[in-house]
């Protein structure tokens, strides 16, 4: 017999690690041409960063995406950015590459409020023009404006770092504030249970994410569907056999990663809460996709057969084990 059923899960995730010092460092050197230069010691391991970083520095300067250029991880020329890890990336050096921007904006207002000119709280900058904001057809080109500095022996280099609010943990009783900022979520899984060989088939997966502010929506469904993807082998294949400290399945035909075939019908939702203190409103969401995978798992099973499993990964023989214990 075949019954299913649906389960759901909520989380909290901290951002960053700031129970200590948690800095990230930026440069952003803007060029004659308009366009811009940013060095950032971020690493890209696949979840987007680089091009997070492009558009924080390309919307805080207010020239187009395509004239950055993002040069990461380059431990010859990027200032340090830390580790990439506790999804602090978007959040931590995002800020740093944000307040680099903004120092190079600085130094270009001022000599376009003499260009132009007006005060410089009446200026603003998009698509590569700067300009008087009740008077936009008075306006002159970013380019224009580090040309003019250049002639005067300046060129426009912003520097800046960023460390998270930081409140120190007790060292005795580890009480304290561990991180600044929290991102929140819930998930809904619906499955189909075996009663006859417990085999589970995840059929759909609801999960909706806070991501603060969503800088690129694309990325952030990617970053959830992964975490998915992560989730769904921990919960119901993934198992590591220990024999006196030697691990027994040490080839991927024993230890079972889930393949695309395994992957469930996933209906990402990005929840917009402007995080106060993250870049433009943003926040982490690499990481935090993963932690209720399993719980809305394991509550649509027990939903579905009326018993549940509490031990993972939830093969098809432990669940069918339990069942035929909660038969008798």
């Amino acid at each position: 017999m075949k019954l299913r059923g649906k389960g759901i899960a909520c989380f909290f995730y901290g951002m960053g690690n700031t129970g200590k010092p948690n800095p990230s460092s930026a440069y952003v050197e803007v060029m004659q041409d308009g366009s811009a230069n940013v060095f950032c010691g971020v690493a890209d391991i696949g979840q987007g960063s680089s091009t997070v970083m492009t558009q924080i520095a390309a919307q805080e300067l207010g020239i187009p995406f395509e004239k950055v250029t993002f040069t990461s991880a380059d431990t010859g020329v990027t200032p340090e950015a830390g580790v990439t890890s506790a999804c602090r990336q978007t959040f931590i050096s995002g800020n740093a590459v944000r307040l680099a921007a903004k120092d190079a904006k600085e130094q270009l207002f001022n000599e376009a409020a003499r260009i132009l000119p007006a005060g410089i709280e009446k200026i603003a900058s998009k698509d590569g023009y700067i300009y008087i904001e009740n008077f936009p057809e008075r306006k002159v080109s970013v380019g224009e404006v580090v040309t003019t500095l250049f002639k005067t022996g300046k060129v426009v280099i912003g520097k800046a770092s960023f460390n998270p609010p930081i409140v120190a943990l007790d060292d005795e009783t580890g009480q304290g504030i561990p991180y600044a900022v929290y991102t929140y979520g819930t998930m809904v899984s619906e499955v189909e249970v075996d009663t006859e060989t417990g085999q589970v088939d995840v059929i759909k997966i609801t999960a909706s994410q806070d991501a603060g502010k969503a800088i690129n929506p694309m990325n952030i469904e990617g970053q959830i569907e992964g975490g998915i993807g992560i989730g769904l082998g921990f919960c119901l294949s993934e198992e590591i056999f220990l024999d006196k400290g030697l691990i027994k399945n040490p080839n991927f035909n024993e230890y079972l990663l889930p393949t695309a075939l395994d992957m469930p019908d996933i209906e990402p939702i990005i929840v917009e809460c402007p995080e106060p203190i993250g870049p433009f409103g943003a926040n982490g969401v690499g990481e935090p996709s993963n932690v209720p995978v399993a719980a809305s798992i394991l509550n649509a099973i027990a939903d579905a057969v009326g018993c549940r499993v509490k031990e993972l990964p939830c093969t098809a023989e432990r669940l069918y084990e339990v069942l035929q214990q909660s038969s008798n």
